[in-house]
């Protein structure tokens, strides 16, 4: 085996230059909750290990205030501040007996990749590195903990993971709504629920929040524990939601569909792929420059402009006539200009979206029929597919770090936070953080949205919004 030394001091010109003037004027860090400052702890070191599979001696712990910096890139001469985040990992000490833990786990809101992923290595790491010996299930979201007949909870046992994160959806079952916090906090009090795992949005972090809050407000020796999921990987902060890779992924087949469609039917074959995105295009983006197939692709983030020389209309024609065919993805939230916001809102209180794919279907055949031309326009719609499947092994591994760190941090006291990937380093982020700036969206003056104008080769519109007054997304993950 080789090994590689370190870099000696004296060794200059391997060790970069120094820039001079250059430095971090300050850092604020966003310290987390701990039960411990109010309650009595257990204060047990660290060196649980498991019965189950051994003894396990950590190499590396965690220090208290080991963070890690958010703003990572830097001007020459650049003096500014940064927010920090507590590092995630297990600590020297822990708050919990882990002899009288009961934890829970609840699934929130829309399907997403890796959401029995999550639940599965919740389990594992509860049991095989803390050796706690009770982890429930909560069915049906927030419902769950409302004592309807329907959605009873389950006990999380080994066997009962043990095959799920082969499987796409949630083993708990999910629904929108059920948010009664007097009802909420009967039921972990009931069951004498010590830690709660809570795996949602921006929306159900706010109700983790609340729940949090309540408990320390109630003396109630509760840890709350938030991880985000969003297949739209619209929660800010973090470099992205598990699933959103594996989403991205199997919109390739769609998109792959949507190409042949349109080749192999004539005349003027076109081909739709309508992808989620409510008021975020990464999927659509994402997943058009890793296709290379895609002509046109529209997000909510861009104004469509469909008539007029710089109109998607006009560039879809030309596009057909110089290679015979074309392909279109677009975003589900994209075109609200056009249709018009509609009024209506789901059991989760997010505003129903006008039916933009069905619109552009209608549009492109008329454009064409106006030029005394057909159009045989094909449109698919795998929204709910790419939410449904399971996750590949990049998410895999991702949901396994995600859960391992929230169990290390309900284990060392903490609460009111979420665990999240921020600038590849998993970190604790206080809740209220996390959801301020929360949903985030693509910035259309960015780097992502440039590659996609370059690779469709697509006319370039006017942003949706005024960028410098929202949170955008400057995470470049492509």
């Amino acid at each position: 085996m080789q090994v590689v030394p370190i870099l000696s001091e004296e060794n200059v010109e391997l060790r970069g230059k120094l820039i001079e003037g250059a430095s971090i004027a300050q850092i604020r860090l966003h310290e987390i909750k701990n039960l411990k400052d109010k309650f009595e702890s257990a204060n047990l070191i660290n060196e649980t290990g498991s019965r189950k599979r051994g003894s396990l001696t950590y190499n590396k712990i965690i220090g208290e205030e080991d963070f890690i910096v958010s703003d990572i890139v830097r001007k020459r001469q650049g003096h500014g501040s940064s927010e920090a985040f507590v590092r995630a990992g297990p600590r020297h000490t822990i708050h919990f007996d882990p002899k009288t833990v009961r934890a829970a786990i609840v699934t929130c809101g829309g399907l997403c990749p890796g959401l029995n992923n999550v639940i599965r290595e919740l389990v594992h790491s509860l049991r095989y590195l803390y050796d706690v010996e009770s982890v429930i299930g909560i069915r049906g979201g927030y419902n769950g903990f409302l004592g309807k007949e329907e959605y009873p909870p389950i006990e999380l046992t080994l066997d009962v993971v043990a095959d799920c994160h082969h499987s796409g959806g949630t083993i708990l079952a999910s629904s929108r709504g059920g948010f009664e916090i007097n009802k909420i906090i009967h039921f972990l009090v009931d069951r004498n629920i010590c830690q709660l795992y809570v795996i949602g949005g921006d929306g159900t972090h706010r109700g983790a929040n609340i729940i949090a809050e309540e408990c320390f407000n109630r003396n109630l020796n509760i840890s709350v524990i938030g991880i985000p999921k969003t297949i739209d990987n619209d929660v800010d902060l973090i470099d992205r939601s598990f699933g959103f890779t594996t989403s991205v992924e199997a919109a390739q087949a769609a998109i792959l569909s949507a190409k042949t469609e349109a080749r192999c039917n004539l005349p003027n074959g076109i081909g739709i792929v309508k992808l989620m995105g409510r008021s975020a295009g990464f999927i659509a983006t994402h997943a058009t420059l890793a296709s290379g197939d895609v002509d046109l692709c529209l997000v909510p983030e861009v104004e469509i402009e469909l008539d007029g020389e710089n109109g998607c209309l006009p560039f879809l024609l030309k596009r057909v006539k110089e290679q015979g065919h074309a392909v279109v993805v677009v975003a589900e939230g994209a075109g609200e200009s056009l249709l018009g916001k509609n009024t209506e809102t789901d059991a989760g209180g997010n505003r129903k979206l006008p039916p933009i794919g069905e619109f552009l279907k209608t549009k492109i055949v008329e454009y064409f029929k106006n030029k005394h031309l057909e159009a045989t326009v094909k449109y698919i719609d795998p929204s709910y597919m790419i939410r449904s499947v399971p996750a590949n092994a990049s998410d895999s591994l991702y949901c396994m770090l995600l859960s391992q760190n929230a169990v290390h941090g309900a284990m060392a006291g903490y609460t009111a936070f979420s665990v999240g990937l921020v600038n590849n380093r998993v970190c604790y982020i206080p809740i209220p953080r996390l959801v301020a700036t929360s949903p985030r969206v693509m910035d259309p003056l960015g780097r992502t949205w440039e590659r996609v104008l370059s690779s469709t080769g697509q006319p370039q519109h006017l942003p949706a919004f005024d960028s410098s007054t929202c949170v955008v997304n400057d995470r470049t993950m492509v």
